[in-house]
């Protein structure tokens, strides 16, 4: 799997969604440029905090606050996806050490991994067919939240 497959099958399977690219036009912080959002914003009007994705995807180390998985090596990528605490809890039940930088495994996100995300670097399709149900955990996750907000 590459970025774009991913892009494309969060975009087609999943309804409501806004990708967003990082970028200088829109008015993103330099850092986050080339990175993309997945967004449930069906009418594309949330502003804000309100603008809160359920995954990204990751191109580069965000200096010494990210750098665990070390993206910045020639093709790696980080796949980030928010779940339940419950789903993150069987993912993994105790606390325990990872290698950040491993291909195709997935793991505790490196900074965000309290808050209840998940990641795998360059995920392959037999991986990328185990995180599926991730992706539509959180996406049911951010159509919830956005009706609790007054949509």
């Amino acid at each position: 799997m590459d970025e774009s497959s991913i892009s494309e099958y969060i975009s087609a399977t999943f309804p409501g969604v806004d990708v967003a690219v990082g970028s200088r036009e829109a008015g993103s912080p330099e850092i986050s440029w080339g990175d993309t959002f997945f967004i449930y914003d069906p009418n594309r009007d949330l502003e804000g905090p309100r603008r809160f994705p359920f995954a990204t995807i990751v191109t580069k180390d965000y200096g010494e606050f990210d750098d665990l998985s070390d993206l910045d090596r020639p093709g790696v990528f980080r796949l980030n996806i928010g779940v339940s605490k419950e789903t993150y809890r069987s993912l993994f039940p105790a606390a325990g050490d990872h290698d950040f930088a491993v291909l195709d495994r997935l793991m505790p996100h490196p900074v965000y991994g309290p808050n209840h995300w998940v990641c795998v670097l360059n995920p392959s399709d037999a991986t990328f067919e185990r995180v599926k149900p991730l992706l539509a955990e959180a996406h049911a996750i951010a159509v919830r939240r956005a009706h609790r907000g007054g949509r």
